[in-house]
């Protein structure tokens, strides 16, 4: 995937700029300018890692706002080779420790943990999911209820915490769902629309709620089906009715609505190869990290 790196920069300069951490009032009024201090980033939480790399580039955006004369540059961040995006740290190991100016290391604080606690919340509750379907052929998908403009970094975090990508965005594939379905004739209509003039290498999947819908999706060349507001069993009926129906095909299915932890193991056990969840980007708690920073001793 690729993860726009130019647009990623933009967010986490205006992450600064909205926090005018290089005009940090108290912090350039209490601190020595020259002191030097290392910050030490703790779990307080057992959580799974996702957006360390954030965290320089922070750092270097910040170096890029500060118009200050003699302004600090020299930074390191360093981990231990065993903390890293997408693993489990337990309450009490420190992510990432940083040596940087004292008060560079202040003024950027808040939004470096903003946003690791919110990645790391992301990855921490996609890995509850995905370890909830382990030993199933299923995959656990996020959707596109993200917060905007945090899209692409939400969607990372999915993969950190073991699940996978849906599409990224409307032009990435091609999705009929109900209102479509209404709008556009039924789902003859606009599948045939959706089949004879999408682009090479889109495939084409169908919202269905009922039998009716699906017998029609089948019908028309569905190539993968969306099972929407199911129950496990009519989940399965549905997977066992769409395998059968034109054996030798490929027909790739998904199961969304009303999915949560206490239910998305008897989801997966119905067979279908993948599981939507909103949740993992619109309901994820931030996780809770601190970061410590001392003065460095001469």
């Amino acid at each position: 995937m690729d993860w726009k790196t130019h647009r990623i920069d933009a967010l986490l300069e205006q992450a600064l700029e909205e926090d005018q951490a290089a005009r940090d009032a108290t912090t350039h009024l209490t601190v020595d300018p020259g002191l030097r201090a290392t910050a030490s980033v703790l779990a307080r939480e057992d959580l799974v890692v996702a957006g360390l790399g954030a965290i320089p580039r922070f750092l270097e955006i910040y170096a890029r706002l500060d118009r200050r004369p003699n302004a600090q540059t020299r930074f390191e961040v360093v981990s231990h080779p065993e903390i890293f995006d997408g693993v489990k740290a337990r309450k009490g190991q420190v992510l990432a420790v940083i040596r940087h100016n004292a008060q560079v290391l202040l003024s950027c604080e808040r939004v470096i943990l903003n946003l690791l606690q919110h990645l790391s919340g992301i990855a921490t509750l996609t890995r509850k999911y995905a370890d909830a379907i382990h030993g199933t052929h299923t995959h656990v998908l996020d959707t596109r209820k993200t917060v905007p403009g945090l899209r692409a970094l939400e969607k990372y975090a999915v993969l950190c915490g073991g699940g996978a990508n849906h599409r990224l965005d409307l032009a990435s594939g091609i999705l009929i769902k109900n209102n479509h379905i209404a709008l556009g004739g039924g789902i003859p209509a606009v599948l045939g629309r959706a089949l004879r003039e999408r682009q090479p290498g889109q495939r084409v999947q169908v919202e269905v709620r009922t039998p009716k819908e699906l017998d029609e999706a089948l019908a028309h060349g569905a190539e993968a089906i969306l099972l929407d507001n199911m129950t496990p069993q009519e989940v399965k009926s549905s997977v066992k009715r769409i395998r059968s129906s034109q054996p030798g095909r490929v027909i790739f299915t998904e199961a969304s609505g009303g999915i949560v932890l206490e239910n998305i193991r008897a989801y997966a056990e119905a067979g279908v190869d993948f599981i939507s969840v909103g949740a993992l980007t619109h309901s994820a708690r931030a996780v809770d990290i601190s970061m410590s920073i001392a003065a460095e001793q001469n």
